[in-house]
């Protein structure tokens, strides 16, 4: 099983969906420039660059979906995505249930998202529960190659719109991915990374590796810990979330996004209802904060959760069974 970057496993998965399908379309901003070995294969009426104009991007996407394609659209960086709104929430997600199923859309949007690279907050924005609560998208954001492909291969397969992040942080990590082109990933499946009994930490993206290396410092002091990689948040694989949390009695959720009506608020709360008895402890948060992201490189990494904030955090959790949350265990605490 050959080992590759998280890009290298985009581009390959892009690759072999244009072989497998002529109606697999890639266009948006570079994407030409940038996958120069596509056009050569599969020409440039297939892969194509388009102007800055998401809203264009996204309208023309919507528009060639409906008309039996499957457009693969790049928009850059998740901030973007703010202004091809209008095709993708009101249009993409919302006409294939105003047409009565008649017609499909079959669309996969690509962005980057997060920190990492020092981008500043018009481009590190993490919008992805904006998309999560527009009815008819699904959300992935995958944490290693091997789900970079497989889950791509998924939404490009998809008849629904399909939004895919790309955490910045994660890019250029290696992971093994297989070979074979019919592997899949599918939508709305968690995959459990580290098995625990004692507490369960959840998690998506460049923050799975910071629960995994939360998790090793905590069983250093005696606690197992449960690590979930959630890939996909729309649909959300709530049997996994549901099935670790009976079983350990405590839930810790840790997201880059800022905790006001994200993702690990949703989390929390499918737990508190589906689980309550089950719970040994309250149901935890650890987010980033309510607001701008920084380009500096520390003010950036300090509004991170970070490995010791998780550890800290758990072992609260860990040193108050049943009891009552006290004032406000969601606030985010910088790394």
């Amino acid at each position: 099983m050959p080992r590759m970057t998280n890009a290298d496993a985009i581009h390959l998965a892009l690759r072999e969906e244009l072989q497998r399908d002529p109606n697999v379309i890639l266009m948006g901003e570079g994407v030409a420039t940038k996958r120069g070995d596509l056009v050569r294969d599969f020409g440039g009426e297939r892969v194509r660059n388009t102007p800055l104009a998401e809203a264009i991007i996204a309208g023309t996407a919507v528009g060639a979906a409906a008309s039996g394609l499957r457009p693969v659209i790049d928009l850059l960086f998740a901030p973007f995505m703010a202004y091809a709104m209008d095709a993708l929430v009101n249009s993409a997600g919302k006409l294939r249930y105003l047409s009565g199923g008649q017609f499909e859309f079959p669309l996969v949007t690509l962005s980057m998202t997060g920190s990492g690279w020092c981008v500043g907050a018009q481009h590190n924005h993490n919008l992805e529960a904006m998309f999560v609560h527009a009815p008819g998208l699904k959300v992935a954001m995958p944490s290693v190659p091997s789900d970079f492909k497989g889950l791509l291969k998924s939404a490009i397969r998809d008849n629904n719109p399909v939004l895919f992040f790309t955490d910045l942080g994660l890019l250029f990590q290696e992971g093994d991915v297989p070979e074979n082109p019919e592997y899949l990933v599918p939508l709305g499946k968690a995959a459990v990374r580290k098995t625990g009994s004692d507490l369960t930490l959840v998690s998506y993206a460049k923050t799975v590796g910071v629960c995994l290396e939360a998790a090793e410092q905590l069983q250093a002091q005696g606690i197992s810990a449960e690590v979930l990689d959630l890939r996909s948040l729309k649909p959300l694989d709530e049997e996994t979330l549901l099935a670790s949390v009976c079983k350990t009695g405590r839930l810790l959720i840790v997201q880059e996004a800022s905790g006001l009506c994200g993702v690990a608020a949703e989390l929390a709360a499918i737990a508190a209802d589906k689980a309550f008895d089950a719970l040994r402890a309250p149901v935890a948060r650890l987010t980033g904060p309510d607001a701008p992201a920084a380009s500096s490189w520390a003010l950036e990494q300090a509004a991170l959760p970070q490995p010791e904030a998780v550890v800290r955090r758990a072992l609260e959790l860990m040193e108050r069974p049943g009891g009552m949350a006290r004032a406000d265990l969601s606030e985010p605490v910088p790394g």
